[in-house]
C-alpha cells in the first residue's frame, strides 16, 4: 500500500506534505519536533493532525501485517484463488479482512464439523445445490447407526448445520447484514433487578444504534457490567432473515426448504449473535474514542490555563480532625513555611483565633497576595473562614482549586523525594498552592487519569487512553516551553527528545554545574546530538549570555536569526534588552520572501522566529482569560432562579459542562442551554479554564444540584 497517498486522500493533504510527514517520523523524529522545526517539509501541519495521521498509518500497517498473515495461512491450506487474492486486496478494515478469513480460520468443535465427520457434507452439498428430487430419499443413503445417523432426518439436520455454517460464514452476507443492523437496529436496556439505581432513567429505554450517544454507551455497559441492566440488540428481524434467505434460497422445491430452513438457523443461533457482540464492541470502540477525545481536550485546556505569575501563594489543604494543612510558596514555587490551622470544626474559638493569626502572620511575613484552597473535605468551611479574613488582609484574594490527583501526587515516590521532610498532607498543600501558580508544572507530576477531567475514564481503554493524554501533556508541555535551570525532572522529561532518565541526568548535572547557555546541554551525560536537536529549542535559559537561548528558536536557526536582525538593522544587544514589537512590520516593509531568501529560511520559520524576537520567550498562556480570584463567598442557599454569577468551567463532557460559581458545588449547564443556536458538542462553545457568565435554572439543596444555563433566555 502506498500509505502516502492513502493518508493524503483521506485527510486531505498533498502527498508530499504526507510522504515527509510519514518519512519524519519513520526516522525516529517527535511529533514535537516536526510540528515546530520542519514546517518548510511538512507544510506546518500543527501536532494535532500529525498524532491523527500517526494512529492512522499505525492501524493501516497493521491492517496490511495481517492481510499477509492470512494471505500466507490460506496458500499454506492450498486454498488461495486469484479472485481471493482481489478481495483481500481489496479489503479496507480489520473487519472485512477477518469476514474473508473466516470460512478457512481453525474452529473449535461445532455442529458442523460433527455432520461433516458423520459424512454428511455431500448430501449439503446436494441440497445447496436446490435441484429437483426428494431430499428424504437422498438423506437416506446416509443413514448410518455406527456413525450416529439413525434415520433420514438425522442426516438432513446434520446437513443442515453444515449450511448453517456455510451461511454465516459469508463475507457479503454478514457485510450487508452489519450495514443493516448499525443503520437499523436499537439498543434495548431492562432493569436486571428490583432496586433504584443511578442506571434507572435505563430501566425501560431505547435508542438506535446509529444515534446513541458515547455517553450513553459507557452507561449501559458499566450499568449490565455492575448487574443493574439487560442490554440486548433489537434487529429488524424480518428484513434481515429475507436478507439471508435471497443470498441462499433459489426456488421453492423440497431441497429448497431445507435451505430455507438452514438460513433461519444461521441467522438466529450463528450469525445474528456474533454480529450483535460485534456491533456492540463498533459502538463501545466509538464511545471509547469519543470519551478520549473529549478527556484529551479537558486535559489540553486544563493543562493550557493561564498561571497567576508573580504571587506569594498559600496553599491550604482543608480537613477536619486533623486540621487543615497551610504551606507558603514563593513565586517560584520554593517552599518558604509551613503549618497548622484548626478552623473547620464549629466552635473551637481558640483554634479558630490561633489560626487566624497564623495565617495573618504568614501574609505579613512573606508577603502574600493569593490564597489556594483546594476543594475536598472541609473547602467550604475554610473558604468561609478564610474570607472572612480578607478584609483584614488588603490586597489578598482566594481561589478554588481542584485537588483532584493531589492526594496521589503527594503519597507517590516522586512527591516523596521531593519533599522527604513532608507527611502527606503538607505536600498536598504545598501542590495545591503551586497548581494555582502553574497548572501545567504541577500537573505533569501526576497521572493524567487522576486529574478528574474525564467521564468514565474506568471503562476505557487503558492504553489508548495512556497514549492519547500523554500526547497532551507532551504537546502543552512543549507548546510552552521549559525553563532548564529551575524546571522539574518530571517536567523535563515530557520534553520531545527526553526521557525520565536523560531529565534525571539534566538535575543532576545542573545542580552540579549549572546550565548557563543551550550549548552547555550537550555536556549532559547521554544527552546525544540526536536528543539535543529534538529538545533544544523547547528548552529555555533565561539568563544566557545569547539571548537566542531563552527564545524558541531552535540552535539549527541561530545563524539565520541573527542574518534577520542584521538585515532589518538590529543586533543581539538590542534583543537582550527586551522585544522587538516592530521587527514583524520591518519584515514586511523589507518584503519577507525576499528575507527569508536572502537568510537561507524558509518562510514558516521565518515568521515564527520573527515573533519570537518581537516576545522573546512568550508564554501562549499568557494570551488567554485570567483565572478569577475571590474576595466574596457564596452558599448554595444564597443562590435563587434568574441569578446571575461568573463561572469557570471545570470540566466538559457530553452532555454539557460543569461550572465553578464559587459554592462549592459545581453548577451543570445542560448542552441545550450553552448556545441560542443549535451545538452538537458541548466542545464547540466552551473549553476547560473559560470564564463565563451564568444564570441559575433551578437549586436542590437536598441532592445538592445547581442547573445553570449560558442563555438567560433558556430558564426553562
Amino acid at each position: 500500500m502506498d500509505y502516502s497517498q492513502r493518508l493524503a486522500a483521506e485527510f486531505s493533504l498533498r502527498p508530499a506534505q504526507v510522504k515527509a510527514a510519514v518519512d519524519l517520523l519513520d526516522a525516529g523524529n517527535t511529533i514535537p519536533f516536526i510540528a515546530r522545526y520542519r514546517k518548510e517539509a511538512t507544510g506546518s501541519l500543527d501536532d494535532q493532525v500529525l498524532r491523527e495521521m500517526a494512529e492512522r498509518l499505525e492501524y493501516l500497517r497493521n491492517l496490511d501485517k495481517r492481510r499477509e498473515e492470512i494471505r500466507a495461512s490460506l496458500t499454506e491450506q492450498g486454498v488461495m484463488t486469484g479472485e481471493m487474492q482481489d478481495q483481500l486486496d481489496a479489503a479496507k478494515t480489520l473487519s472485512e479482512l477477518e469476514d474473508l478469513y473466516r470460512p478457512y480460520r481453525p474452529k473449535r468443535r461445532t455442529r458442523a464439523t460433527v455432520a461433516k465427520e458423520r459424512g454428511l457434507e455431500p448430501l449439503a452439498l446436494w441440497l445447496m445445490l436446490q435441484s429437483a428430487g426428494d431430499p428424504v430419499a437422498q438423506a437416506r443413503k446416509y443413514v448410518d447407526p455406527e456413525k450416529e445417523v439413525p434415520d433420514a432426518e438425522a442426516a438432513l439436520a446434520g446437513a443442515r448445520d453444515i449450511l448453517a455454517e456455510t451461511v454465516s460464514d459469508s463475507a457479503a452476507l454478514r457485510k450487508k447484514l452489519r450495514e443493516t443492523l448499525t443503520r437499523e437496529g436499537v439498543i434495548r436496556t431492562r432493569a436486571a433487578k428490583e432496586e433504584d439505581s443511578v442506571y434507572s432513567m435505563y430501566y425501560d429505554y431505547r435508542e438506535p444504534v446509529r444515534t446513541m450517544a458515547a455517553h450513553r454507551i459507557l452507561a449501559v455497559n458499566r450499568g449490565e457490567r455492575e448487574e443493574f441492566l439487560k442490554v440486548e440488540l433489537e434487529a429488524p428481524e424480518d428484513k434481515a432473515i429475507a436478507i439471508v434467505r435471497s443470498e441462499f434460497v433459489r426456488g421453492s422445491g423440497a431441497a429448497s426448504a431445507q435451505v430455507e430452513a438452514a438460513c433461519d438457523d444461521a441467522w438466529s443461533r450463528l450469525v445474528f449473535p456474533s454480529l450483535e457482540r460485534e456491533i456492540r464492541s463498533e459502538m463501545t470502540d466509538r464511545a471509547n474514542e469519543s470519551a478520549i477525545r473529549v478527556f484529551s481536550q479537558n486535559l489540553h485546556q486544563l493543562l493550557m490555563q493561564p498561571p497567576i505569575k508573580g504571587k506569594v501563594t498559600l496553599g491550604v489543604d482543608p480537613g477536619f480532625r486533623t486540621g487543615c494543612k497551610l504551606a507558603v510558596v514563593d513565586e517560584n514555587g520554593k517552599v518558604l513555611d509551613t503549618g497548622v490551622g484548626f478552623f473547620t470544626l464549629p466552635g473551637n474559638e481558640n483554634g479558630k483565633a490561633a489560626a487566624a493569626r497564623l495565617i495573618k502572620g504568614f501574609v505579613q511575613k512573606y508577603g502574600v497576595t493569593a490564597i489556594a484552597i483546594g476543594n475536598g473535605t472541609a473547602s467550604r468551611e475554610s473558604e468561609q473562614f478564610i474570607a472572612g479574613l480578607l478584609p483584614e488582609m488588603p490586597g489578598v484574594a482566594y481561589m478554588i482549586v481542584s485537588e483532584a490527583g493531589a492526594s496521589v501526587y503527594s503519597a507517590s515516590k516522586l512527591a516523596a523525594e521531593e519533599f522527604p521532610d513532608f507527611d502527606v498532607t503538607q505536600r498536598s498543600a504545598v501542590s495545591i498552592a503551586r497548581r494555582m501558580q502553574d497548572p501545567l508544572a504541577e500537573l505533569v507530576k501526576i497521572d493524567p487519569k487522576a486529574i478528574g477531567v474525564g467521564q468514565y475514564q474506568h471503562d476505557l481503554k487503558q492504553n489508548e487512553l495512556s497514549g492519547a493524554l500523554d500526547g497532551v501533556v507532551e504537546q502543552c508541555v512543549n507548546q510552552v516551553g521549559v525553563e532548564v535551570s529551575t524546571a522539574s525532572a518530571e517536567l523535563l522529561s515530557h520534553v520531545a527528545g527526553i526521557g525520565p532518565a536523560l531529565a534525571k541526568n539534566i538535575v543532576s548535572y545542573r545542580e552540579e554545574n549549572g546550565i548557563p547557555t543551550r550549548q552547555a546541554l550537550k555536556k549532559v551525560p547521554k544527552l546525544g546530538p540526536r536528543a539535543y536537536e529534538q529538545c533544544a529549542g523547547f528548552l529555555r535559559v533565561a539568563d544566557s549570555k545569547n539571548p537566542l537561548d531563552a527564545t524558541a528558536v531552535h540552535p539549527e536557526s541561530y545563524d539565520g536569526a541573527k542574518a534577520v536582525l542584521e538585515k532589518l538593522g538590529y543586533d543581539l544587544k538590542t534583543l537582550k534588552k527586551g522585544g522587538l514589537p516592530d521587527v514583524s512590520q520591518k519584515a514586511k516593509n523589507y518584503g519577507e520572501e525576499k528575507l527569508a531568501a536572502e537568510t537561507g529560511l524558509g518562510l514558516p520559520t521565518l515568521r515564527d522566529i520573527l515573533s519570537e524576537l518581537a516576545k522573546p520567550g512568550r508564554d501562549p498562556r499568557d494570551d488567554l482569560p485570567r483565572p478569577v480570584l475571590r474576595r466574596d463567598v457564596l452558599d448554595i442557599r444564597d443562590l435563587t432562579p434568574g441569578m446571575e454569577l461568573t463561572g469557570t468551567v471545570r470540566n466538559v463532557i457530553d452532555f454539557g459542562a460543569f461550572v465553578d460559581i464559587g459554592v462549592h458545588q459545581d453548577g451543570l449547564v445542560h448542552i441545550s442551554r450553552m448556545s441560542d443556536r443549535f451545538i452538537r458538542s458541548p466542545g464547540e462553545v466552551v473549553k476547560v479554564g473559560d470564564i463565563v457568565k451564568v444564570w441559575v435554572v433551578s437549586v436542590d439543596e437536598k441532592k445538592k444540584r445547581i442547573a445553570l444555563t449560558m442563555v438567560k433566555d433558556k430558564m426553562q
